[in-house]
């Protein structure tokens, strides 16, 4: 099993390393209608999955399903743009291939967004979020099965998987670009459909402010594999029994990123500036 991964990681790795202009130091991976909201910078190249042998296509609206690789303020970056879920009828191998593939081309600094529900009573939709910790609700963990002993050890540590250093120099770019940045706590779950309130009582109770269908697996193997990580999540709407009159869709989701493009893109601009 680990063979194969491995096998399907280093076809990828020889393809996507043919195609790069620079090698990438800092990744950026934009979830949910956050491709369309960061855009593309100028110059450098896309290189779309398909591309890349082995590579699980994205199927949900607002993943555009490929990279972008160049430089941002002089420095080597690679744009995620979209992400793959395990609703989608993948495991969490395919899940969480990108992120394996981009430690494996030498990316040491992940920032990874998402789109989230408001859980904590005191968010409102569109408010930005600096993730703090994770609570894993998939049933299931990336790292199950034999190690992949190239990437990192058997039984990694988790106590800082979202960087105090780098949490801190997101706290001082919006800041200093007068950026109202709360802070928070994001559950996973699997999806795809939305939460019952039952739920969402539940998971406060567990102490989460926000939750989604992402972001956990790609956090565990970068963690797993040394990456420095910090999370930023767009509280697209309040989570299902916050405001009892709301009814939860996709469609909102994808108007409230667009209407807080400019703020998200000068928040990431900013703080991939410091990195």
């Amino acid at each position: 099993m680990s063979d194969t991964r491995l096998e399907k990681l280093s076809k990828a790795k020889a393809a996507l390393r043919e195609r790069l202009p620079v090698n990438p130091t800092l990744a950026l991976v934009l979830g949910s209608g956050l491709s369309e909201a960061f855009g593309i910078p100028e110059g450098g190249v896309r290189i779309p999955w398909t591309k890349i042998p082995g590579f699980p296509p994205p199927t949900v609206s607002g993943h555009a399903g490929e990279f972008w690789v160049g430089e941002i303020h002089g420095k080597p970056v690679l744009v995620q743009r979209g992400r793959i879920h395990s609703y989608e009828g993948y495991g969490l191998d395919e899940v969480t291939f990108a992120t394996r593939l981009i430690a494996l081309i030498g990316v040491n600094t992940l920032l990874v967004t998402n789109a989230a529900g408001a859980i904590n009573p005191g968010f409102a939709a569109g408010d930005l979020v600096l993730i703090t910790d994770h609570i894993n609700m998939l049933g299931q963990n990336p790292l199950c099965g034999p190690n992949l002993n190239q990437l990192g050890p058997r039984f990694p540590d988790m106590s800082a998987a979202y960087s105090p250093r780098l949490r801190a120099l997101a706290r001082q770019v919006a800041a200093k670009e007068g950026i109202d940045l709360k802070e928070g706590v994001y559950l996973a779950t699997p999806g795809p459909s939305y939460e019952t309130p039952a739920e969402i009582r539940a998971f406060r109770a567990l102490g989460a402010d926000l939750v989604g269908m992402s972001t956990v697996p790609e956090v565990i193997v970068a963690t797993h594999a040394g990456l420095d990580v910090v999370g930023i999540s767009c509280a697209t709407n309040l989570a299902a029994g916050v405001n009892p009159e709301a009814r939860l869709s996709h469609k909102e989701v994808i108007d409230t990123t667009r209407r807080k493009a400019e703020e998200l893109r000068r928040l990431l601009l900013g703080i991939i500036a410091k990195l």
